[in-house]
């Protein structure tokens, strides 16, 4: 059965989208730890991070490090975070969370539960430094 990632990816459902290419999709997490906190998905649908080869491995870092930087600039953090946890959904991800102490990092805290204009605004903020 296709995660939810695939469809987000196959555009069945809608989600904040911030960068895209051929191998890799990046998108708002709807229920963040932090504002601005983005999951970066390979397309091809691997359950664990360690089953990707090396080269799509170094590729879907290499596409997170250009996120992570938009979104560096677009939210006021000193640093953002970066966590491969792969529990909730069986599909690879990388979570970028925007960060100001090592606590806006803790998967265990509520989630937020933004707004979709503010999840709308913030998408536009990222997708504007990553053009």
């Amino acid at each position: 059965m296709a995660s939810i990632f695939i469809k987000i990816i196959n555009k069945e459902i809608p989600a904040f989208i911030v960068a895209e290419d051929e191998q890799h999709i990046a998108f708002l997490d709807i229920m963040p730890v932090a504002m601005g906190h983005v999951l970066v998905v390979p397309k091809k649908e691997t359950d664990y991070v360690f089953h990707l080869s090396d080269s799509e491995l170094s590729s879907l870092f290499v596409f997170a490090k250009k996120v992570a930087l938009g979104v560096e600039k677009a939210v006021p953090c000193k640093k953002v975070g970066i966590a491969v946890i792969g529990l909730e959904v069986p599909h690879t991800h990388v979570h970028l969370v925007p960060m100001q102490n090592v606590g806006d990092i803790n998967f265990a805290k509520e989630k937020l539960k933004p707004a979709t204009d503010d999840l709308l605004i913030i998408a536009e903020q990222i997708k504007a430094y990553l053009s």
